[in-house]
């Protein structure tokens, strides 16, 4: 009689099947097999939060599969991820499954490779109830929250609206950002730079001024800097000192599951739900050319910065082969997990670095190796040595006032030389190149240069920054942040605007409604608190009925209280600066099924309306007038002149906020994922590269305008136009990408829709046709 093991996908069973042999049949469940039902709330509250599990629909088949395997089994080993979630699988299957404490044994790999998963049979556990039962009071405690909430948002908002106990504390955080940068009051300040030559000798550079010999001065206005500019103007500049010394930097922790989808975001441009998706394929395992299928990476939700000895052991040898021993410190570097971290699994790490991400980029996807090569990247670097650099500082003076200038370079890479951590802002400036120069020599000045400056308002969010904040205000878990970042952007309590996150008026209103009634479930710190009790119930220090008690008793007084309190509320229209075409009234920001769009605030008397465009970097190689994204109808992005057919000019290519060295004209990309290298389109200049030659697979049309560039009437065409009332494809006229950027089927049948609705008069139908979004 074979044993029977049960896992989540079929990945995962693929690679565990190998590694086990004979004796054992592994099998999938495809997730959870029971849940809360869809209709109703399915919690007996007043019986004692009992919850009433259904089977999921769809999933009779494979839950007879399963009992009939587990019938003719010995042992049935319980595989599903090493976390609450998998817990409570494991417990669904159980039950579903019959099975009595004796014939099911739970077994967990925080890496899915051979030895792992061979030690790991021969050492199985029971169920923890514990964590299962963390797993209920989570899942019991947003259903409460949204089945009782969401209704009182239908009747006091809109039909449809939904709230969630951290996808609402998540949305305050967007908001209250917002409310700061509203808030935020700019300061004025001034800085001064002087360009220095040398006397007698070839050289110059730039310093900035810092202040006296007394300490930093600060310029507050125009008249403080026109002193100082006046007080050096035709006085001599001396070198008061030349500071050379050095400094390192040490290595990034290895990742997290929140460091992973922040660097994933910024470096990768990742989504943070693409990117768990990704992980979690690594982690299952994927074919690799002469080894078959293999988990190339340990689990990937987790909060602790840990590393396994052996795992130590294998990468400080590995570093010491590949670049030398200069590159590996003398003792091994140790992470500290911050305080509240469950450290149940290990960092995120490769399973075997010798996997190195070059020799396998066959197997992979596009995705699968960007990412691969970032994990593996870090955790090499976080056991390298410090990077070394070389510091240079020059203070010159002139009538008392002090002007630096400062430069440093590597002096020898360490972990640089595979990994650097991404950054938050647009980048790093590089530091200037400063002469020899010695202490007491003179200088010249050959330009003051006076600037004054605002104090900015702290940014918008990013997906990356948001991660982070959530992390660092204890709300949510590994498993919840990309989740919870879909949900809002999805409800569209908060939309992408240029990679920044922004409230809409929607989103600030549920806020506002959740801040007056609600205000526990939406503090950052209740959120927090709660996450802890839910971590007590995990190590058994709490009952879990005892933590929805404690928490419903007061949520139940406040529901009652809001039913009754509240008005209706109207969601204002957020209004934008673009004139209506027919009547000149600024137009508004209106959602409709197909996404958002443009309509005039005078409906139904005025009925215009225009899909969003977005204002690109760059300016227009014809014209030089802006140049705007758009959607056609069939769903492509394209890019063409603000002008329209004025002008003329329309690509697919992306423009740039770069120019042409040669001909000055705008820079283009081409479109897709992941990092593009720029180039010209200008026939007309020597660096112009050929449509055929940037990487496209597309055929050619005849309705290319010149140097590869589709005409305004191409893009009309493409959006399903006609000259003679007629519809042409779009397939058929522009200039294609490639398959894979067809748009899906579903898209074209939603586009029609609008039109068979009330005679066509659907206002959404009309412009978000041009607007849908697609991945």
């Amino acid at each position: 009689m074979s044993d029977l093991v049960i896992v989540e996908s079929p990945a995962k069973a693929k690679t565990i099947e190998k590694y086990l042999g004979k004796g054992f049949e592994v099998k999938s469940s495809m997730g959870h097999l029971r849940d809360l039902p869809k209709s109703t709330i399915g919690v007996d509250i007043q019986g004692g939060f009992i919850p009433q599990y259904v089977e999921i629909d769809g999933k009779e088949a494979m839950i007879r599969d399963l009992k009939k395997a587990s019938d003719k089994s010995g042992t049935v080993y319980l595989a599903t991820d090493p976390d609450r979630e998998g817990e409570a699988i494991s417990w669904h299957l159980k039950e579903l499954l019959g099975l009595d404490d004796k014939k099911a044994r739970r077994i967990t790999f925080n890496e899915i490779t051979k030895k792992v998963v061979t030690e790991s049979i021969k050492n199985p556990r029971s169920l923890d109830m514990d964590r299962v039962d963390a797993q209920q009071a989570r899942r019991i405690l947003d259903r409460i929250v949204g089945y009782k909430l969401s209704p009182l948002l239908w009747k006091k908002i809109k039909r449809g609206l939904s709230a969630g106990r951290v996808q609402s504390v998540a949305t305050r955080i967007v908001c209250d950002r917002e409310n700061e940068i509203r808030a935020f009051v700019e300061e004025e300040y001034w800085s001064i730079d002087v360009q220095l030559r040398l006397i007698g000798k070839p050289g110059g550079f730039t310093a900035r001024f810092t202040g006296d010999k007394n300490g930093k001065i600060e310029l507050k206005n125009g008249d403080e800097a026109k002193k100082i500019v006046d007080a050096v103007t035709g006085a001599e500049f001396e070198v008061q000192k030349v500071t050379r010394g050095t400094k390192s930097r040490s290595p990034a922790p290895p990742f997290i599951t929140s460091t992973l989808q922040q660097d994933a975001s910024r470096r990768l441009g990742f989504q943070p739900r693409r990117t768990m998706s990704i992980a979690q394929q690594l982690y299952e395992g994927i074919d690799i050319e002469g080894y078959g299928s293999v988990g190339l990476i340990t689990y990937m939700r987790t909060d602790s910065q840990r590393i396994s000895a052996e795992a130590i052991t294998s990468v400080r040898s590995f570093i010491r082969a590949r670049y030398g021993a200069g590159f590996v410190p003398k003792e091994p570097r140790y992470y500290k997990t911050k305080s509240g971290a469950q450290d149940a699994h290990e960092a995120i790490r490769p399973t075997d670095v010798a996997f190195d991400p070059e020799e396998i980029k066959r197997s992979l996807s596009q995705d699968q190796y960007k990412l691969y090569k970032l994990i593996w990247g870090r955790f090499l670097a976080c056991q390298m040595e410090n990077a070394a650099y070389d510091t240079y500082a020059i203070d010159t003076a002139a009538d008392g006032y002090i002007f630096r200038a400062t430069a440093q370079s590597v002096r020898f890479h360490g972990f640089l030389a595979v990994y650097e951590e991404g950054r938050d802002d647009d980048g790093e400036e590089k530091a200037p190149q400063l002469p020899n120069i010695e202490q007491g020599e003179k200088l010249e000045a050959a330009a003051i240069v006076p600037e004054q400056h605002f104090t900015k308002p702290p940014g918008r969010f990013t997906e990356a920054t948001l991660i982070r904040a959530m992390e660092e205000k204890g709300v949510g878990r590994p498993s919840t942040y990309a989740p919870t970042i879909s949900t809002i952007l999805e409800r569209e309590y908060v939309i992408k605007e240029s990679k920044t996150l922004r409230p809409t008026p929607l989103g600030e209103v549920v806020t506002n409604l959740m801040k007056d009634k609600f205000d526990d479930i939406i503090d950052v710190e209740f959120t927090a608190r709660m996450e802890s009790s839910l971590d007590d119930v995990e190590a058994g220090k709490r009952a879990w009925k005892d933590v929805l008690k404690e928490f419903y008793a007061e949520f139940e007084k406040e529901l009652l209280i809001a039913e009754q309190d509240t008005e209706r509320i109207k969601i204002p229209d957020e209004e934008t600066d673009v004139p209506c075409d027919l009547c000149g009234r600024k137009m508004v920001i209106k959602s409709g099924r197909f996404g958002r769009f443009l309509a005039c605030p005078g409906y139904p008397e005025c009925k215009a309306t225009k899909p969003i465009t977005e204002e690109m970097p760059g300016a227009c190689p014809n014209c030089a007038s802006k140049i705007l994204k758009r959607k056609s109808k069939n769903g492509y992005t394209y890019y063409s002149c603000e002008k329209g057919a004025e002008c003329g000019f329309m690509s697919w290519d992306v423009p740039t906020k770069d120019n042409c060295p040669d001909c000055g004209k705008t820079l283009f990309k081409r479109s897709g994922k992941g990092a593009m290298k720029p180039f010209c389109i200008n026939a007309t200049c020597v660096s112009f590269l050929p449509e055929d030659k940037r990487g496209y697979k597309r055929k050619s049309s005849k309705a290319e305008g010149a140097g590869g560039e589709a005409t305004s009437e191409t893009a009309e065409k493409a959006e399903g136009k006609t000259t003679r009332g007629k519809k042409t494809a779009a397939s058929k006229t522009a200039p294609k990408k490639s398959a894979a950027k067809k748009a899906p089927a579903k898209k074209k049948t939603a586009a029609k829709a609008p039109g068979k609705s009330a005679a066509g008069k659907s206002r959404a139908g009309k412009a978000a046709v041009q607007n849908t979004e697609t991945e």
